[in-house]
């Protein structure tokens, strides 16, 4: 360590820096000119600058000069230096650099800092730094004096205490009578207290050099880290030793950089400020800086930078302390912000609102009793209520919980005052609305003990939970149990009539820990609560209720618990009587709709007969029951649910209700029975408008789930099941997304003027799902992939709407197929020229934005498939094929010798020449010269230059390499020899000439791709990935359920 400088002693670690300090000292008393110059050259090392200063520069350059020389020697290239470098070396570094310098003072502060000569010639150098253009020198300069700085101050505390000491020991001896009196102690404490003050006043000279040489300078840096470090540091200098900084004159710093641009240097303010605020005996000198910059700090609550804002509220729950500072506008700013979605920022903002509307207590609270409707938490908890109500743009009790959860727990979770103001009739009484707010909190409250979690939207997801949070929430799931399980019948009889309260309270069992309805002996009030839960299904018609029932049964009929049975029983007779209940009225029903339908057709004009509403009623319930995973087979409802759909349907005149009964019950009995048909009611409903989008959203869905892949791993006993569309349903799905979703806002159906920006995400959001469930059949291969030509040939127009659904289905795709996608998008754009042609006419503009259009989606298509041209070779390569043979396909409309009808789609086929490697577009241009006359070759008119262009895009580049696309396929494919290949049918393709293509002599017949016997490389490209799991039919998305291909 002898050798070591002082830089690398430090950038080490390894020796405690006392010691380092204790060893500089020593060398500084034996001779201080060295022990400056390995100090300075310390500071500038630290800088990163491979520079050093030399003895002779030391003894007679100036610091300018020295600064100015070590600027020519610094390489500000890489722009990094040990400040700003990661990893844990130099982060380590940064702490034993600025602790390298206050021990340094602590251990100099008798001595050596008041010769005249270190203190001057260290600050001299710092402040000279600090001014440098070089950022290196600026920002190490400046931490090493702020922190240079702030062991000063703590050495002028030391000096304050000791000269108040002093001067108290000099009073006691001077107030002495003159016999008891020490005249010569009085003469020592004289001494040592001038002797103080001296020094003393040499620190300040000290700290004033630094504070107007560096910081006044450096606290408006342009660089935000060096203005950062000024603003921390004079935090600490106002806490440390408030007596000489807590004043306006250093205030105002603070108070002028809260408004600075990045985040990161208000927030060391607020940092600072909270040191000071949390000081109560502070606050009275913080008066006129609250009074001043009191806006300021308010509206930094709701700054851009989440961590800034949350300072700034936890700085006005301090500043709360002070009376009547913050108005009641100020605190109506923070109390909204309970319900942020950010949830550190809610839960300094739920702290704020506790202590300001909870924690100030008058003594006639102290005295009111700890439980019952009259005691304190019923008070707080009418006042927690009465804040939800009253703020009115938020209604969402679940974020308020949560806000509050941390600093007011126990309250929330005093379930017994909550049923206490329910049941009891506090007075005054709560009302209506306030009894609708309170069960709602109390719901919240129930689900945040027992899940543990943020509500949905607020939190990256469940963390991992500790012993202890564990052991408390098992705590709470049994005193829930055991509180509600008795109270709940309670509550649904005094609010069975109440839609909204019976709703949230019909949540609660969900929390419950079902085994202490056994061991707490609690079965009475079971039953209790399923006599409940029966007549609210016969009360109400509400969808929110009748699912919330349904939810309950599901809940309590857990197998794994001895109430099974007695619930199990519950819910079959219960729907054993609404499935007789609505036989019965449907039967009724058909015979009207029988005895209708003949008047129709003989004496008596058309008249259609309305479902009547007790069925609908009945109908509703029960599959509100189908809906939450009850199983409802054995009372048959496939069959009402059929016939009840088909008389709606030939009647004209079928509910919602109806429509959404049969479509939840098809699914479920698809795989049982009458799978043709539910299809074909399915197909039928398409045609209404009324419910064609739900209809299509649940065909793919049944398309999905009964596809090829139900077969897979090692499921063939399944194969009856398998549902394949037919080319004919293939086609109406097309269609129907082609009508419904590639259509333009005015389009939608709307009437009058334009819609609402709301109604329009709606539907945008309803046609994206719409577009993803056609996708997903695409992607998984149960319509063919052709079809989505006509998909993606929408990319440019609707990219706004669809781009990002589009493009991760051409992705897809490629994955499981890269020919075949190439072919589908080749597809699309011939059938984007055919259209173009049919509009245009075969005289068209090629400078058309039509043309244009067509071009630019070539190009789109061409980024699509990436910089690795091996991985695309043989797609782009049959992309090319097929180009070439739509462009040659139908002859000249003008005649012989003209060109032919679709040769302009080379301009199209261009944009793909870039993706070919150099030996294959020799072998793509040797392809194209195929269908090419001697006479096409010399021609020079305008009609045919796009055959000019296309040839000298696929002779840029070229070389002498005439090696073939598939040869290479071919010396790859023996490693793949395992893999089932399928031999294609031959087939040949007559020139214009009449003669036939054949091979290279070079090339093997059966690997070669242009030889147009062998149409493809399906042989090399099976679909053996899809044999994947059964994809999840309800997720509307494509992204995440496609399957990863193996290759």
């Amino acid at each position: 360590m002898e050798n070591l400088s002082l830089f690398e002693i430090v950038k080490l670690g390894k020796s405690a820096t006392q010691s380092v300090v204790d060893d500089w000292i020593e060398a500084y008393k034996n001779d201080r000119d060295v022990a400056l110059l390995e100090l300075i050259n310390f500071f500038i090392q630290c800088s990163g600058c491979k520079g050093a200063v030399s003895s002779e520069m030391f003894r007679h350059m100036q610091n300018s000069e020295i600064i100015r020389k070590m600027t020519e020697e610094f390489d500000e290239d890489s722009g990094d230096y040990p400040l700003t470098m990661s990893g844990p070396v130099w982060k380590k570094f940064r702490w034993g650099f600025c602790e390298f310098i206050s021990v340094l003072v602590r251990q100099c502060q008798y001595s050596i800092i008041y010769d005249e000569y270190m203190m001057d010639t260290v600050i001299s150098l710092l402040t000279g730094l600090s001014d440098s253009q070089v950022r290196a020198f600026r920002h190490t300069s400046t931490l090493a004096a702020m922190k240079l700085m702030t062991a000063l101050v703590n050495v002028a505390l030391n000096l304050s205490i000791n000269m108040d000491n002093t001067q108290r020991q000099y009073e006691a001896e001077r107030n002495k009578s003159l016999g008891k009196r020490a005249n010569d102690r009085l003469e020592l404490l004289l001494q040592k207290r001038k002797e103080l003050q001296e020094n003393q006043d040499e620190i300040e000279n000290m700290m004033n050099a630094i504070f107007k040489g560096v910081f006044v300078h450096r606290y408006r840096d342009a660089i935000a880290e060096i203005r950062a470090i000024c603003i921390e540091e004079i935090g600490v200098w106002m806490k440390m030793y408030s007596d000489a900084f807590l004043n306006d004159s250093y205030l105002k710093y603070v108070g002028w950089t809260m408004h600075d641009k990045q985040g990161e240097v208000r927030l060391k303010c607020l940092t600072a400020l909270q040191g000071l605020y949390y000081n109560r005996e502070l606050n009275a000198r913080l008066e006129l800086f609250t009074s001043r910059f009191k806006d300021r700090i308010v509206s930094m609550a709701l700054d851009k930078e989440c961590d800034v804002a949350v300072q700034a509220i936890k700085l006005l729950t301090l500043v709360l302390s002070s009376d009547e500072v913050l108005t009641a506008e100020d605190c109506e700013s923070v109390y909204h912000l309970v319900y942020s979605a950010h949830r550190p920022i809610a839960v300094a903002a739920g702290e704020f609102l506790y202590k300001k509307l909870f924690s100030h207590r008058g003594p006639e609270e102290e005295s009111l009793p700890r439980r019952g409707r009259q005691c304190l938490n019923a008070n707080l908890i009418k006042t927690t209520v009465f804040f939800f109500l009253e703020s009115e743009l938020h209604e969402h009790g679940a974020y308020l919980v949560d806000s509050m959860w941390e600093c007011a727990s126990d309250l929330l979770k005093d379930w017994e005052s909550m049923i206490s103001l329910l049941l009891d009739e506090p007075f005054p009484a709560l009302t209506d609305r306030q009894e609708t707010a309170l069960i709602e909190i109390m719901l919240c409250a129930v689900r945040q003990s027992c899940e543990c979690h943020p509500p949905v939207g607020r939190g990256t997801g469940k963390r991992v939970m500790t012993a202890k949070e564990k052991k408390t929430q098992l705590d709470d799931r049994t005193k829930i149990t055991e509180i509600f399980a008795v109270a709940l019948p309670l509550l649904l009889t005094k609010y069975s009539v109440d839609s909204e309260k019976v709703t949230n309270l019909l949540q609660l069992p969900q929390y419950f820990d079902l085994e202490i309805y056994t061991t707490g002996r609690l079965e009475k009030h079971l039953e209790a609560l399923l006599r409940q839960i029966r007549e609210v299904v016969e009360k109400h018609t509400d969808t929110d209720v009748l699912e919330a029932c349904s939810m309950t049964f599901h809940a309590l009929c857990n197998e794994e618990f001895t109430i099974f049975n007695r619930v199990d029983i519950a819910r079959s007779q219960l729907l054993d009587e609404q499935v007789d209940k609505f036989n019965r009225l449907l039967e009724d029903f058909l015979q009207e709709v029988c005895v209708v339908y003949i008047f129709q057709h003989t004496l008596f004009p058309p008249v259609k007969k309305k479902l009547p509403t007790g069925v609908s009623v009945v109908y509703f319930s029960i599959n509100t029951f189908l809906a939450y995973a009850h199983d409802l087979t054995k009372w048959d409802l496939f069959t009402s649910n059929y016939r009840l759909l088909n008389t709606g349907l030939q009647n004209g005149d079928m509910t919602e209700q109806v429509s959404n009964g049969f479509y939840q019950n098809s699914c479920v009995t698809v795989a049982a029975r009458g799978r043709v048909e539910v299809v074909y009611c399915l197909c039928l409903s398409i045609n209404l408008s009324v419910f064609s989008l739900q209809a299509f959203t649940i065909l793919c869905d049944a398309l999905m789930i009964f596809s090829h892949q139900i077969v897979s791993s090692g499921r063939e006993a399944l194969e009856p099941l398998v549902l394949s569309p037919d080319s004919s349903l293939q086609s109406d799905l097309l269609n129907f997304i082609l009508d419904h979703v590639f259509i333009d806002q005015d389009d939608d159906g709307s009437t009058g003027k334009q819609a609402h920006m709301t109604k329009q995400i709606e539907a945008l959001h309803k046609r994206r799902n719409l577009l993803a469930a056609y996708c997903k059949l695409i992607v998984f291969n149960v319509v063919d992939m052709s079809t989505g030509a006509d998909i993606f040939k929408q990319y440019m127009r609707y990219y706004n709407d669809y781009g990002d659904i589009i493009k991760e289905t051409m992705s897809k795709t490629r994955q499981i197929d890269k020919i075949q996608c190439a072919k589908t998008l080749i597809l699309s754009l011939q059938q984007l020229f055919n259209e173009m042609l049919s509009e245009l006419g075969c005289n068209f503009d090629r400078s058309s934005s039509s043309f244009c259009g067509i071009k630019e989606l070539a190009r789109r298509f061409s980024l699509t498939f990436g910089l690795d041209q091996l991985k695309t070779r043989e797609a782009i390569a049959m992309l090319h094929k097929d180009g070439i043979e739509f462009a040659f396909k139908e002859p000249s409309p003008q005649g012989e010798g003209g060109p032919p009808l679709n040769l302009a789609f080379l301009d199209v086929l261009s944009e793909f020449s870039s993706k070919l490697l150099r030996q294959d577009r020799k072998t793509v241009h040797m392809y194209l010269e195929r269908f090419m006359t001697f006479q096409m070759s010399l021609q020079r008119e305008e009609c045919w230059l796009p055959l000019i262009s296309y040839r000298n895009s696929l002779q840029a580049g070229a070389d002498d390499d005439t090696m073939s696309v598939i040869s290479g396929v071919s010396s790859r494919g023996s490693s793949r020899s395992k893999k089932p290949k399928v031999t294609p049918i031959p087939a040949k393709r007559k020139l214009p000439e009449g003669g036939y293509i054949h091979a290279y002599a070079h090339t093997p017949k059966s690997a070669f791709i242009f030889n147009l016997k062998i149409p493809s490389f399906q042989s090399f490209y099976q679909f053996t990935n899809l044999q994947s799991q059964l994809p999840n039919p309800h997720i509307r998305t494509i992204i995440s359920d496609a399957p990863t291909p193996e290759g």
